[in-house]
């Protein structure tokens, strides 16, 4: 069962940036499709973005798209999400999140019950 460490969160002032990694226990390059989810007390736990296996496909929330980008270091068992121009509405606990599963369509990569393995989150906090 792999479990996932995130790490880079913290506090920014509105415009500036975060990287955010997620360090996975065990290999994820052959089979494991990864995201970031984030979540506001109070509310659901929203899509972010999310790569393929092999790092040849992201896909992103309308609201970051342009903004944010995910990218994963399959030598290193690590996925990123560099977060730019960053706006208080990103203020959220980020999670990242894994599947053992080679999914072909967009909307699977944004369903969070498609993600078995979980993280423990990242609180990020945009200051206006």
């Amino acid at each position: 069962q792999v479990q996932l460490v995130e790490s880079g969160g913290g506090l920014v002032q509105a415009g500036g940036s975060l990287r955010l990694s997620c360090a996975a226990s065990e290999r994820t390059d052959s089979n494991y499709a990864m995201g970031w989810f984030r979540q506001v007390p109070g509310k659901e736990r929203e899509f972010v973005a999310a790569i393929n296996y092999s790092g040849t496909s992201t896909y992103y929330a309308d609201s970051v798209n342009g903004r944010f980008t995910i990218s994963r270091d399959n030598a290193k068992n690590t996925v990123y999400l560099q977060m730019n121009s960053l706006k208080p509405e990103d203020t959220a606990v980020y999670y990242c999140a894994a599947a053992q599963r080679r999914y072909r369509l967009r909307v699977e990569y944004q369903q969070e019950q498609k993600y078995a393995y979980w993280g423990q989150g990242t609180q990020v906090t945009v200051s206006s």
